[in-house]
């Protein structure tokens, strides 16, 4: 049974919550949206995330947080030896995290989920801290469904993932945008990467940790692509192609920070893989979309949903990964690039508001209670 507390909160303190989350850019993104609200409104926030991933490089930017590091295991689907070692990990985050939140005496937990969350999830629910768990997907994934039973609240992207969750914890809030990619400016993404005005953007994202199979057919196809658009290619962490330097109308980044809303805003149609908050992120923006999913083999095929709601929906093309071909590529981008308008049309009425401030709301209650 949890904890009690060790000792009642001083109410004339600002309020404290504490966010998780990470293991990819994607379970991190959703975090980045809300902090600055909790912040703008006087709460205090900290995060506790792994001691060298992604999420403490990508909350590092962020002023006003206070990031801990504790030990984490991944959730692996496939056999490796780490799996050995990963339990032990995990038992040792459980430790690290609720030491942590039992000094720190945060009002509320708001976990995005990667393996990262669930010794952070049971820290909390240990100390009786309540637990808001978000699941951008249509499915939930593995930590998420692991932390599920100790959270008050499951907030969800797709309104279908709610017949998945058992009980009346989930909560339909739709998709949350990242207020900052609304401020791009198309002209400042043309003079950033230094195109020329008029000609095509074709914007490419594999991901925060980049795609091979994407970037192959990417830079295979350089020369035919850039006879039509101009490319922004964000290939992935050590992924740059140094003999494509310098080609004219490619530009290349492992990850783009300052500058995505303009890049983006510049864009006239994507290829990205299928995470939900990126994908939820063109359609607020209204970029036609070539979704490449990732297969089955390689996740749990949540991807491949995301991209089936979305193309039933009629807001891109959809190419799956085992047939990715130069051939197949260039007549699916070719199809998105023709259909642009239509599939823009179709996106300005499927259009959704953005959810922060209906889970800032929820979060304000729990915290509350």
């Amino acid at each position: 049974m949890p904890t009690k507390p060790a000792s009642t909160p001083n109410r004339d303190a600002p309020r404290h919550i504490l966010f998780t989350g990470g293991g990819s850019a994607g379970h991190v993104t959703v975090n980045t949206a809300i902090i600055p609200t909790m912040i703008e409104q006087g709460w205090k926030v900290s995060y506790i995330g792994s001691h060298n991933g992604i999420e403490k490089q990508l909350i590092s930017r962020l002023q006003g947080v206070d990031y801990y590091g504790i030990a984490t295991g991944k959730l692996r689907r496939y056999i490796d030896l780490e799996n050995v070692k990963d339990p032990f990990r995990v038992v040792k985050g459980v430790y690290q995290a609720y030491r942590l939140i039992h000094r720190l005496k945060p009002d509320v937990l708001f976990s995005k989920g990667g393996f990262v969350s669930v010794p952070v999830v049971l820290g909390a629910w240990l100390n009786r801290v309540p637990v808001i768990i978000h699941e951008s997907d249509l499915t939930p994934g593995l930590a998420n469904r692991i932390a599920g039973p100790f959270a008050k609240k499951i907030c969800i992207t797709f309104a279908e993932t709610v017949k998945l969750i058992k009980g009346d914890k989930s909560v339909h809030v739709g998709p949350i945008i990242r207020s900052d990619l609304r401020k791009g400016s198309p002209w400042k993404g043309i003079q950033w990467c230094k195109f020329t005005p008029g000609k095509p953007v074709l914007l490419i994202m594999g991901g925060s940790l980049g795609s091979q199979r994407i970037n192959d057919v990417i830079r295979r196809n350089v020369e035919a692509l850039t006879r039509t658009y101009q490319i922004i290619h964000i290939c992935g962490k050590g992924e740059l192609d140094n003999k494509l330097t310098g080609t004219s109308g490619y530009r290349q980044y492992e990850y783009i920070h300052d500058e995505l809303a303009n890049a983006v805003a510049c864009s006239d149609i994507v290829v990205s893989r299928a995470g939900s908050n990126s994908i939820f992120e063109f359609l607020a923006l209204r970029k036609p979309m070539l979704l490449i999913p990732l297969s089955k083999s390689a996740s749990r095929g949540d991807q491949i949903l995301n991209a089936e709601s979305f193309r039933s929906a009629g807001f891109c093309e959809v190419l799956q990964e085992e047939e990715l071909s130069d051939e197949t590529f260039l007549q699916s981008l070719g199809k998105v690039y023709a259909s642009r308008e239509a599939i823009k049309k179709q996106m300005q009425q499927g259009q959704q508001g953005d959810s922060t401030l209906q889970v800032i709301a929820l979060i304000d209650q729990l915290a509350r209670e």
